[in-house]
């Protein structure tokens, strides 16, 4: 794996050891292609849900994102963001151990961007149950956006669906908060 794009653009990162499934590179690409075009990265507070390496919260960091937070329930991967973290001396990056539904009951904060990429496995009703509570908790910002990395089975024209895009096996769904 290695960072696309903005100040720590072409380093790579081993993470071979995780058992993980990470954005590819391709796939990565698009999305900050699309998001750059959207917004100012460097004015956002981004939020990265089952974060694993931290592949995606790497991206917003080297763009300069004003605050970024990865959240991860797996010791071993938020262990190997925090190594990485301290490796690039990024600031901006703070990394939560927890499940995702309990973050999000327990947050105060509010984010520009939700990027959520839970396992493949997923089910559309604990997809559906994670986006409602961002909605309900008003977790996600007037305007805001949340992104989802799912597989082909999985649908969200039920919600404010503005953009999807599929960049080989990887869909990316774009939810707008229309509050």
């Amino acid at each position: 794996m290695r960072i696309i794009g903005g100040i720590y653009k072409n380093r790579r990162i081993d993470f071979k050891n995780l058992n993980i499934r990470p954005t590819t590179n391709f796939a990565k690409e698009g999305l900050f292609n699309i998001l750059n075009n959207y917004y100012d990265l460097d004015a956002i507070k981004a939020l990265d849900l089952f974060a694993g390496s931290g592949n995606i919260s790497y991206e917003f960091a080297s763009r300069s994102c004003q605050a970024i937070t990865a959240v991860d329930n797996n010791i071993k991967c938020t262990s190997f963001m925090k190594k990485i973290k301290e490796q690039f001396q990024i600031n901006n990056l703070e990394i939560k151990v927890s499940k995702v539904n309990n973050y999000l009951k327990q947050t105060e904060r509010k984010y520009n961007i939700i990027f959520l990429d839970p396992p493949y496995n997923y089910k559309q009703e604990q997809y559906d149950q994670i986006i409602n509570l961002i909605f309900s908790k008003k977790i996600i910002t007037e305007s805001g956006t949340i992104v989802i990395e799912h597989s082909k089975f999985i649908n969200f024209e039920h919600y404010p669906l503005f953009l999807k895009r599929k960049y080989g096996r990887v869909h990316f769904s774009f939810i707008k908060n229309e509050n």
